[in-house]
């Protein structure tokens, strides 16, 4: 089913396969957009150069589940020369970002981080609208014994870390955008 997802015909841009379901995205509101370029650009940034950073494409998790995080960071050996492939293996995965909407509520905050986790991406981050255009950052890293995420922190105006690797993004920065 999941290596099917490119090869059916009229399928709009940015449908997902989850649990054998095709799931149809509604469109953007303006601070999904907003939060992604800053979190793509700042990702991009501060990338070691055995990484690349990931938008619009969907990520294999097994037979019946392919979902499309708003951004990833992927393993740079997994990025084709020529730059054809529609998505990625969960195993080539490090990090995945899911920036929710009301239509997406559920499955952002549920159903998604519960498929990453079980197919081994080790780092999940979820965005979401706090006060005006702020976003707030909730970080996960999986507990391999579990094959659950754990809370790790969570960031309003300043996102630090240092895994997968050091990451340092001015939330504000959203204002400027």
């Amino acid at each position: 089913m999941a290596d099917d997802l490119d090869n059916l015909p009229g399928l709009p841009r940015h449908t997902e396969l989850i649990d054998g379901s095709l799931v149809f995205r509604s469109p953007q509101q303006a601070f999904h957009s907003l939060a992604v370029s800053l979190l793509t650009h700042a990702l991009r940034t501060d990338c070691p150069a055995w990484l690349r950073v990931a938008c619009g494409m969907t990520v294999t998790l097994g037979s019946h589940d392919r979902p499309e995080p708003d951004v990833s960071v992927v393993r740079a050996e997994a990025v084709t020369e020529d730059a054809e492939e529609t998505g990625y293996q969960a195993k080539d995965v490090l990090l995945v970002v899911e920036v929710v909407s009301p239509d997406s509520l559920q499955r952002d905050r549920e159903t998604k981080p519960r498929k990453y986790a079980q197919a081994g991406i080790p780092h999940f981050w979820r965005v979401e609208k706090a006060e005006g255009r702020r976003p707030v950052v909730y970080v996960f890293e999986l507990d391999p014994a579990t094959e659950t995420y754990v809370p790790t922190g969570i960031f309003h105006d300043r996102l630090k870390v240092v895994v997968p690797f050091e990451i340092d993004i001015d939330l504000t920065e959203i204002d400027t955008l």
